[in-house]
């Protein structure tokens, strides 16, 4: 038997493995997967619609400021006074109000000249203000 007997003649350990408990776990586990089965492969047929996409072309251009480490700023390419920034803002939140600024800055450049720009940005009205760190108008 696996279990010891009572007497105290044979004192030499139980050497049998009792397997009750692996046979219990198992059988349990063996219940769990027979009821997570069917869950598992119920699918529900869903309809999904059909839709078909076309590119649209961006008709509105950003307002491009490059900011160089030197001090200068380029608007597209084009050097500005930081003075007559208030003036453009102004002029491209009343042609739409929903233009973009992609701001270009090299990395040497101190912040403060970079939220000074988003400031006068924001003072215009201009409220999508990006940050670009790469691009054919980057810094160099």
């Amino acid at each position: 038997m696996a279990f010891g007997s009572f007497s105290s003649d044979d004192a030499a350990p139980m050497a049998e493995i009792n397997t009750t408990p692996l046979v219990d776990v198992m059988l349990v586990l063996l219940v769990v997967f027979i009821v997570t089965a069917p869950v598992m492969t119920h699918a529900v047929r869903v309809e999904l619609p059909k839709a078909s996409t076309t590119v649209v072309e961006q008709t509105k251009q950003p307002i491009k400021l490059t900011l160089q480490a030197e001090g200068g700023l380029l608007d597209d390419q084009t050097p500005v006074q930081p003075e007559s920034l208030d003036a453009r803002f102004a002029a491209a939140f009343a042609a739409d109000p929903l233009t973009e600024v992609h701001l270009y800055a090299d990395k040497t450049v101190q912040y403060e000249r970079i939220a000074q720009t988003m400031a006068a940005a924001q003072r215009a009205g201009l409220t999508r203000i990006g940050l670009m760190t790469s691009g054919e108008n980057a810094a160099k």
